[in-house]
């Protein structure tokens, strides 16, 4: 009888079991925070470049020809910056997969009268083995005019110096390192690493250094990674210093063992913990990302590794600095409002194929100390842990109400055979084949891998949880996308954004918001070179004031703080400028804290009154705030 009854009990015991499991795992309803996302943010996209097929897929090296899509799947990128110097970032530079081309060209919505022209490479060398990836403008040469930094498979990046007018011959190509070096460059960031007050540059490479993944004519035996989980075999993960006008020099060794040979795809500078020096973040493909403490002083780079601290109940891969995932993408934002700068990262998170989780690194507010990062992964409690297979991400407040919505772009490789099946027995196969691409599975074109996802933003709901409503206020686009750059256009206080696709024409996409946004902008300034550092010197010319963090108070509700990092995420450069949406918490003159180190490395703090708009603020060098 007892062997009934416990026969019986089984069942339902198994029954009770899943009805638990399936209520602790489930998703919560936020059907709410979708239905009223129209009335918060609306858009109008235009495209930003020409219809048309173009080469498609490129040709790639005889090792690699297996998997021609996989390693045609990256390059699409665009950059907002002020080329007409009008004082507004309603410019693109973007890169086109489709054409490999490098074009300027106004953006929708802004004042451009010019035609759009591609940048003239032919003054260095570049051959049908390099491949552009990506286009950062920034003041490389601190004349007060934004240049352009192209970077590329097969070759090491090459500056284009503003030095004319706006067209091609207005741009003069100079290599960053000569004679160019063979580097696989997937991201790059600018930022002051050793606080000598001028820009650097972090450079991430995927493939091996010297790999000529485009070369059609070579013999080498190329790898792909060496782990999924732990790969080491990628490219130089590279700090070249500022040196001199349009000059910059490798700082040597700076980043430590085999953190700097990851396979980077995304960079991401920013002082977490308030000393003035940019930490890094390096998103890596294939194995764990890695945040970079900054110790450094004027013209020697220190830093450091930090990891988090694992529990009983955190799983490995939710530890920063110990994931296994695929690093894609990371923002900066301020997730529980403490003043710390968060993270916002992506990974693939594909429901049904491989499901990771994208990640919000929360500060936990302990202090840093020597290798340790104190945050904690909080991406499921929040709501942004699954989207698809995603890259580039960025944090903006879209609508002013004080919350940053998260935006990634998604997708990996569109076609009509599902290979889903083939990477999940790749991924499970043990490591010491995996860097043979012969034993690889078929990724050409035809072959779809996570191909019609589509783009996300994650909105701030009502019960503090976020939710994806993206195709609810027309921002769900199905193409396969890279990179994102977000900026104010046309002035109106609304925040835009440009949209980088990878196969398909690129689009751009204007806030439409019926709604009139609080909000405090500002595009803050330095005196552009070391020469304003004589006493008494004229300031002739400007350039954005990397680095500069901000708080502004406002009164009837949270503090806001932001930094000037635009170059961070995966191939999308936002518009150097800091926006602080005010909701309806703050009216009039708002007390602004600006800190900023100088171009003569001297650090700075000063305050100002600033009503709700826009400004444009000069950091002088003796310390105070110009606004003009």
């Amino acid at each position: 009888m007892t062997r009934l009854v416990h026969a019986g009990l089984m069942p339902v015991l198994a029954l009770v079991a899943c009805l638990v499991a399936w209520q602790l795992t489930r998703l919560p309803d936020t059907s709410e925070t979708v239905r009223q996302a129209p009335d918060r943010f609306a858009f109008q996209a235009t495209a930003m470049n020409e219809p048309g097929a173009g080469k498609g897929l490129r040709q790639v090296a005889p090792a690699y020809e297996k998997i021609r899509s996989w390693i045609s799947s990256v390059g699409a990128s665009v950059g907002l910056f002020d080329a007409e110097g009008q004082g507004r970032a309603d410019d693109l530079c973007l890169v086109d997969p489709r054409t490999d081309t490098v074009t300027v060209r106004p953006a929708p919505g802004g004042t451009g009268g010019y035609a759009p022209f591609a940048l003239n490479h032919s003054a260095v060398t570049y051959t049908a083995a390099m491949a552009p990836m990506g286009c950062m403008p920034s003041d490389l040469d601190e004349d007060g005019r934004q240049d352009l930094l192209v970077y590329y498979w097969g070759r090491s990046p090459v500056m284009y110096l503003r030095t004319g007018g706006l067209d091609a011959a207005g741009f003069t190509p100079r290599e960053l390192v000569s004679p160019y070096q063979v580097w696989n460059t997937d991201a790059v960031t600018f930022a002051d690493v050793d606080g000598d007050g001028h820009g650097d540059l972090v450079v991430g490479n995927y493939f091996a250094d010297g790999a000529g993944v485009l070369d059609t004519t070579t013999k080498a035996s190329l790898q792909m990674q060496d782990s999924m989980s732990n790969a080491v075999n990628g490219g130089s993960t590279r700090v070249l210093l500022h040196s001199g006008t349009g000059a910059y020099t490798e700082a040597a060794g700076a980043i430590p063992g085999d953190v700097g040979h990851g396979w980077t795809l995304a960079l991401g500078a920013q002082d977490l913990n308030g000393d003035g020096l940019p930490e890094l973040y390096i998103g890596n493909d294939f194995g764990p990302d890695r945040l970079l403490l900054n110790a450094s002083t004027p013209g020697k780079v220190k830093l450091e590794e930090a990891v988090g601290h694992r529990g009983p109940l955190t799983p490995k891969s939710k530890v920063l600095g110990n994931d296994s995932f695929k690093g894609m993408g990371v923002a900066f934002t301020d997730f529980n409002g403490d003043a710390v700068p968060d993270m916002a990262v992506s990974n693939i998170t594909e429901a049904y194929a491989l499901q990771e989780s994208n990640f919000a690194w929360v500060s936990t507010g302990e202090p840093f100390s020597p290798g340790y990062a104190p945050y904690k992964d909080q991406s499921e409690q929040l709501g942004t842990s699954r989207g698809g297979w995603a890259w580039d991400v960025k944090a903006a407040d879209f609508d002013a109400d004080g919350t940053d919505e998260i935006v990634q772009a998604m997708g990996f490789v569109r076609g009509e055979v599902n290979r889903w099946p083939e990477l999940q027995e790749l991924a499970m196969s043990n490591d010491t084949l995996l860097h043979v691409p012969g034993l690889w599975f078929q990724a050409a074109p035809g072959d779809d891998i996570s191909g019609r996802d589509h783009d996300v933003m994650f909105a701030k709901g009502a019960d503090g949880r976020y939710a994806d409503v993206a195709q609810a206020v027309g921002l769900g686009d199905d193409s396969v996308t890279r990179s994102l750059a977000v900026g104010d256009v046309n002035g109106d206080g609304r925040l835009d954004m440009a949209v980088a696709n990878q196969w398909d024409q690129s689009q751009f996409f204007l806030n439409t918001s019926a709604a009139q946004p609080n909000r405090l902008s500002l595009r803050l300034s330095v005196p552009a070179g070391t020469s304003a550092c004589t006493a008494g010197a004229t300031v002739a010319a400007s350039r954005p004031a990397l680095g500069a963090a901000v708080t502004v108070k406002t009164g009837g509700g949270p503090d806001r703080h932001a930094q000037l990092y635009y170059t961070n995420g995966h191939g999308g450069v936002s518009a150097p400028d800091l926006y602080f949406g005010l909701g309806q918490a703050a009216s009039g003159p708002l007390p602004v804290t600006v800190k900023w180190i100088d171009p003569c490395g001297t650090a700075h703090t000063a305050a100002a009154d600033l009503a709700p708009g826009q400004h444009n603020l000069l950091l002088t060098n003796a310390g105070s705030i110009k606004e003009g």
